[in-house]
């Protein structure tokens, strides 16, 4: 599927023009940024300058998922508090004119890191230890956002947070699976029997990982954004720690498709270092982290099954990620290890 068949851009041109009231607008280049697994996202450009597009994949939708309103609003919202996001400027949550729902946001400038640090970025281990802390401290930030005071008390249901979650996935599991994984299965049903009794409720990304921001040029210590919102909401912020933490590789871990590795590197700071930070700031207890390790797990397995089964219906604008039938095995097999060491 092509840039104009996913961005029809006669259309897009006008409703660009008249948003950012710039007549420069109607004649505009798009290109695709790789990489995503989700949701697409365009880099836009003209004479008045370079702005980001969000947009679903084509195809059939599964439920409740890839939702640019959403996404647009948490932005929205956070713009008034100290987390770093981008600015939105022009929501269609109507689907009206591309036959999805999508939003514009200003384009932030800095590095968004994958698979390799940018040269002569982050050199020293004290530097790739600031970048660690960097991403840990926005996550503690957003925790300690109150979310009635910025107009998102009802963004979502704190109270059954975790089982919502299980139920949620798993359903994404037998709509988008393509293979018998007997892992998952046993998987669902530990965690099913394992729910934590006390947890708390905040803000939560959903999917926060290295990738998913931008790093400021002159300091690794400084995030310019946090991207990717699709998955947010009221819910345990445990979950969103382990998940990043899942998402934070190291030299000795397995090599997954979908994770971008340059944390795997050797002068980086570990796992359990920015779990410590996370747990001495916000005094929370990591008892029971390995339930929300294997959680993590659970649900990334289920993330690298969707984007398998986007890819075989050529959905992803031509992105290909390769045969990723080991990995969801792989991943399920860890989760199941977690929760039965309860490590």
């Amino acid at each position: 599927m092509n840039v104009d068949a996913l961005l029809n851009l006669d259309s897009l041109g006008e409703i660009m023009a008249m948003a950012m009231d710039d007549q420069r607008w109607l004649k505009f280049e798009a290109s695709l940024i790789s990489g995503g697994k989700s949701n697409l996202t365009f880099e836009v450009s003209s004479e008045a300058g370079t702005v980001i597009l969000r947009r679903p994949p084509g195809g059939k939708l599964l439920p409740s998922a890839h939702d640019m309103a959403r996404e647009a609003r948490i932005q929205g919202a956070l713009a008034s508090t100290s987390i770093p996001v981008a600015k939105v400027l022009y929501v269609d949550a109507s689907g009206e004119i591309l036959g999805v729902p999508f939003y514009v946001m200003e384009k932030v400038s800095g590095h968004v890191i994958r698979d390799v640090l940018p040269d002569d970025y982050a050199i020293s281990v004290s530097e790739k230890h600031a970048l660690g802390n960097a991403l840990i401290d926005v996550l503690l930030e957003l925790h300690n956002v109150d979310p009635a005071s910025i107009g998102l008390g009802d963004f979502g249901r704190a109270d059954g947070y975790l089982e919502r979650q299980i139920s949620r996935w798993s359903d994404q599991w037998q709509k988008s699976k393509t293979l018998e994984v007997p892992a998952i299965d046993e998987l669902i049903v530990n965690l099913k029997n394992s729910v934590p009794i006390h947890s708390r409720s905040s803000l939560v990304h959903g999917d926060y990982r290295l990738d998913n921001c931008v790093m400021s040029v002159a300091d690794p210590s400084r995030m310019n954004a946090v991207l990717d919102w699709e998955l947010s909401s009221l819910g345990d912020p445990m979950a969103d720690l382990a998940l990043t933490l899942f998402y934070w590789r190291q030299p000795e871990d397995h090599r997954l498709a979908l994770i971008p590795s340059a944390t795997a590197t050797h002068g980086f700071s570990s796992r359990a270092d920015l779990a410590n930070r996370y747990a001495n700031s916000s005094g929370s207890d990591l008892e029971e982290l390995f339930f929300y390790e294997a959680f993590a797990r659970f649900k990334f397995a289920v993330i690298t099954q969707g984007v398998l089964a986007r890819v075989a219906t050529d959905v992803m604008a031509g992105q290909d990620f390769g045969n990723l039938n080991g990995d969801v095995m792989q991943i399920a097999e860890e989760g199941l290890e977690k929760i039965k060491r309860k490590e």
